[in-house]
């Protein structure tokens, strides 16, 4: 049997949002919703549906669809349903996590983070490791490739390390560390791994389990979902950390780290989102994780074609300088152009019909390290696997004619 392929008409045919004649570059911070997300949310608001716990149809309806998206993320990711903890963002679940895990810490103790990740893998747990009195490692950026090497993580490790925080992929210059490498160094250490998998699922197959991650946080609307967030980990760590919570809210795991109501809506978009990815190749064999990976690997080598096109073409720019040269990067870039601020480029792009986005998109660090934070950032291409060759060529024939006015 051949490697599954995407018909890209048959994928875009799938996207309401697509009828506003726009290229979507703008993927890493946000993708278009299909027919079928739209009609899944849809739909559960049509019917009554109460909180859990109770004996009556309505709260029936709310267990099921916080189940289905329990499940539907632990195929996606490789986990087990009583591992997904879901909530209304990555932040906000990173946020409750490291707070937990903060209260297993010592003063003196150590904790490892990443030049290349998202303020969101960053910021929490600086904002801990400053109210437990734990020291903060960094490991750093090739400022030349943009690569996070995996073998400063030897020296930043110690036996007082307690958590390593990485991201699975950048979504700034699409940079994939070698997580696996770097957990199995945490774990001879005795240190938890927090992967920050939000932007790397979207684009390729991932198995939680294999990269080593203890924690993985996912986004929905990152791979055409509704903004509901999710940490992937195995039960029984969860099962020793404690969040704050109400007394009333349940105890067990996952629920007692999942505050306040939920939009038990949303998760049947987030289980229609799952099936949208697993069903891309159309109607493959196996179970939804074996659809899953095979959908996902056909996914990486279409945006990967479309990718390899658009970022030659602007490093043969002269006026046009990409940040970073990672081996196998997602399909994102980050690029200046001469004599023009970020903000410029994005509003020509915009009148062209080109959507991109312009700034820091919460890579401060990694643009601090690169020194791009004081020109106002960079401009951010990123493709999903409904872009095709045709706005490929389009971008690239638009960023050609950019010129300071």
């Amino acid at each position: 049997m051949g490697e599954a392929r995407l018909d890209i008409a048959r994928v875009r045919g799938r996207f309401p949002g697509l009828s506003d004649g726009l290229v979507h570059a703008e993927g890493p911070m946000g993708t278009l919703l299909p027919e079928d997300v739209v009609h899944a949310v849809t739909q559960a608001m049509r019917v009554p549906v109460a909180p859990r716990g109770g004996v009556f149809p309505a709260s029936a309806r709310a267990e099921g669809l916080a189940a289905g998206a329990r499940a539907a993320l632990a195929d996606l990711t490789g986990g087990v349903p009583g591992g997904v903890v879901l909530g209304p963002s990555a932040t906000a679940l990173t946020y409750v996590l490291a707070r937990a895990l903060a209260r297993t810490w010592r003063p003196g103790d150590e904790i490892v983070v990443s030049r290349l990740d998202h303020d969101a893998n960053i910021r929490p747990w600086l904002q801990v490791a400053e109210q437990a009195d734990v020291r903060v490692r960094w490991a750093e950026v090739d400022i030349e490739t943009g690569e996070l090497p995996a073998w400063q993580y030897d020296a930043l490790l110690t036996p007082r390390t307690r958590l390593v925080a990485v991201t699975a992929a950048s979504s700034a210059i699409g940079t994939r560390p070698d997580v696996a490498g770097i957990a199995a160094r945490a774990h001879a250490a005795g240190a938890l791994v927090f992967v920050d998998g939000v932007h790397a699922v979207a684009h390729h197959p991932v198995d939680r389990v294999a990269m080593g991650a203890d924690f993985l946080t996912v986004s929905a609307y990152k791979w055409c979902g509704p903004h509901v967030g999710a940490v992937v980990a195995d039960p029984a760590v969860l099962s020793g950390l404690w969040p704050d919570k109400l007394l009333p809210a349940p105890d067990r795991v996952p629920d007692r780290f999942e505050i306040g109501g939920q939009p038990y809506e949303l998760y049947a978009g987030v289980t229609a989102a799952v099936e949208h990815l697993a069903s891309l190749c159309g109607e493959a064999e196996g179970g939804r994780r074996e659809r899953l990976r095979a959908s996902m690997t056909a996914v990486a080598s279409y945006e990967g074609q479309l990718f390899d096109w658009l970022d030659q073409a602007l490093r043969a720019m002269r006026h046009v300088q990409v940040l970073g040269s990672a081996a196998d990067p997602t399909p994102v870039l980050s690029f200046t152009v001469d004599g023009m601020r970020p903000r410029q480029v994005t509003a020509d792009l915009a009148r062209r019909g080109i959507c991109a986005w312009d700034g820091d998109r919460y890579a401060r660090e990694l643009f601090d390290a690169l020194g791009a934070s004081e020109q106002g950032g960079t401009v951010g291409l990123g493709l999903m696997h409904y872009n095709t060759a045709e706005e490929v060529g389009y971008v690239i024939d638009a960023v050609a004619a950019l010129r300071p006015r």
